[in-house]
């Protein structure tokens, strides 16, 4: 666990010395969620409606666009060779990656997302639940999109292909999310959609670093 909490706090380290990308993705974001409402119009009660749909294709596309970068630094400057040279297991410094992704990514649109949530209408019981979803799902977004940047971390212009593996992947994610915090506000049980949202994060926790890592290999290689 050494190597995870060394890599967690290396991508730390070099995220405070770019901040613009990080205040990029977070205010992509924050300008999703308020411009929806300005395009559907004085409708409260359709925004209250479709507002965790909102709340997570901003959260999907906030993910997506801060996430190619993972690797791709490291790629051109050399260094993830070295990493794949480690002594470490490249899986456990990949799992650090990912970790290091959703703190920096995931977790300032946690914080801001209650805010968001009451520009649109949102009830307390409902937030709440909405939180849970971004908390379970949110860091199965950064581990199955580290596979899709590992896959296309070579090429000159991945991000388009990148986009296409990764979002068919995010869709069960959102499908659960949404319905789960739906459920909540109508009064009908969502234990099915939270295990599912569980299931997903430690499968992807488990699972994703071990692809991703061979992916890298073939892509350095």
């Amino acid at each position: 666990m050494g190597a995870v909490i060394y890599m967690i706090r290396r991508e730390l380290l070099l995220a405070m010395r770019q901040r613009a990308e990080l205040v990029n993705a977070v205010l992509f974001y924050c300008f999703i969620v308020v411009l929806f409402p300005l395009a559907i119009g004085a409708q409260a009660a359709l925004i209250t409606k479709v507002a965790p749909a909102i709340i997570w294709v901003a959260a999907l596309l906030s993910v997506l666009l801060s996430i190619d970068r993972t690797f791709r630094s490291d790629f051109e400057d050399g260094s993830l060779e070295q990493l794949i040279l480690s002594a470490h297991p490249l899986s456990l410094l990949v799992l650090g990656k990912i970790l290091a992704h959703w703190l920096v990514s995931g977790l300032p649109l946690l914080v801001l997302t209650p805010l968001l949530t009451l520009f649109l209408g949102m009830d307390m019981g409902s937030i709440k639940v909405l939180l849970l979803t971004l908390l379970l799902g949110t860091p199965v977004l950064s581990a199955v999109g580290a596979i899709g940047v590992a896959l296309t971390v070579g090429l000159r212009r991945g991000g388009i292909l990148l986009a296409l593996l990764v979002l068919p992947m995010y869709v069960p994610v959102l499908i659960f999310a949404t319905v789960m915090v739906e459920h909540a506000r109508s009064g009908l049980p969502m234990t099915a959609e939270m295990s599912m949202l569980i299931a997903f994060l430690i499968l992807a926790l488990t699972l994703a670093p071990w692809p991703t890592a061979a992916a890298l290999k073939v892509s350095v290689s």
